[in-house]
């Protein structure tokens, strides 16, 4: 049983991989395009590193080891987010507005979902340096245009706002352990047991806290909670912000979800998530985060999104047949030789038959073969297969 792999750890076989590699490169100059710059941190640091910022949701989904020469704690990256943070805030260390992105396996303690790989192959964007709304209005474009160019577009984007959850937590008077039970529920949208949870909050903050739930939709919700909750001028503040993301972002399937919390304990604005292809799940997950650069001794504004390409791929059409590979002799022929590296050089795939392995080329990939008719080198369908 040594060939039997952990659960939800997989291979990618060759037309997978290839799907991943082709998708990663496309994404990955869409960046470039856009000025955002490849970075790449390493599969491991020392776990205060990793998770400090973070949140304890990250702390459970990091593998922690012994590192054999300082003895201190490691951990394998669950999310590359915190890395690219500690890059921008601690390394590169610029005044002004930064575009980073970045792709590469993470690996999770526990699966996300049933279904989910323990090892996704992250990519992501983060812009660093801008606290307005214009940058959180980029990288919800981006998400869009990454999904489109992966040819899973987006049927939904649902937003939500952190802030109007703390604002009516902190009118409410709930202690940090409260908050967090009452975090869960919102999640759940689990409404009865929100009741019992809320019974001894005051007014208006029970009631507005118990209407969170209901509060989800297109860009008219933001009219029905500005009449269910508080009329004070920070919640009053946010729901504009939503405004202006509803009107900037008309021609996007945008919808809004004031319950949907996820990264709590890591965002501190605006948050997202992004669906299609008929899943169950969300295909990115992202928002604002200004509050984790701190930790690395200089705070500064920060969004971004990332998503799992694995996932992406498995919800393609399946890989249509590689391009067939052309079948070269083992021979030092000069005309040969010449012949291989021309094909080569202008994208041909070209292997070499290596001694005793006639009839089994079509395994490698080889439909066509070069025989040489006179004095040159000519591709013909292969033969013997």
């Amino acid at each position: 049983m040594r060939w039997v792999l952990p659960d939800h750890i997989q291979d990618a076989l060759p037309s997978e991989a290839h799907q991943l590699e082709t998708l990663r490169r496309r994404l990955l100059d869409a960046f470039r395009g856009r000025g955002y710059q490849l970075v790449m941190p390493p599969l491991l640091e020392y776990l205060d590193s990793l998770t400090t910022g973070a949140g304890q949701d990250l702390a459970l989904r990091t593998f922690k080891l012994v590192d054999q020469l300082t003895g201190r704690t490691m951990g394998v990256r669950a999310d590359m987010t915190p890395q690219v943070t500690r890059i921008d805030a601690h390394l590169l260390n610029r005044r002004g507005v930064s575009r980073l992105c970045y792709c590469a396996s993470v690996l999770h303690a526990l699966p996300s979902t049933l279904t989910a790989t323990r090892e996704p192959l992250q990519l992501g964007a983060e812009l660093y340096g801008h606290a307005g709304i214009e940058a959180d209005l980029e990288i919800l474009r981006l998400l869009a245009e990454v999904l489109r160019l992966a040819e899973v577009p987006a049927s939904r984007i649902d937003i939500g706002h952190v802030g109007i959850f703390h604002a009516l937590a902190a009118r409410a008077g709930l202690v940090p352990g409260r908050e967090e039970e009452l975090f869960d529920l919102l999640q759940a949208k689990d409404v009865p047991e929100l009741q019992k949870v809320l019974a001894d909050v005051a007014e208006p903050a029970r009631s507005a806290l118990l209407a969170l739930p209901e509060l989800y939709g297109g860009p008219e919700v933001l009219d029905e909670a500005a009449a269910r909750l508080p009329q004070d001028g920070e919640i009053t503040a946010l729901l504009d912000e939503l405004r202006g993301l509803a009107a900037a972002l008309a021609d996007l399937p945008v919808s809004f979800d004031l319950s949907d919390l996820r990264g709590y304990h890591y965002h501190s604005g605006i948050v997202f998530a992004a669906y299609g292809a008929d899943s169950p799940a969300a295909l990115a997950l992202g928002g604002r985060y200004d509050r984790v650069s701190e930790a690395f001794g200089r705070a500064r504004p920060a969004t971004g999104f990332s998503l799992d390409l694995r996932e992406l791929v498995w919800r393609l059409p399946a890989a249509a047949s590689m391009a067939g590979a052309v079948l070269a002799p083992l021979t030092e022929d000069a005309a040969l030789v010449e012949e291989v590296a021309r094909l080569r050089a202008h994208g041909d795939i070209v292997v070499t038959a290596l001694p005793g392995h006639d009839g089994t080329w079509n395994e490698a990939g080889c439909d066509r073969q070069l025989v040489k008719r006179g004095d040159r080198w000519t591709i013909v369908p292969l033969q013997g297969d």
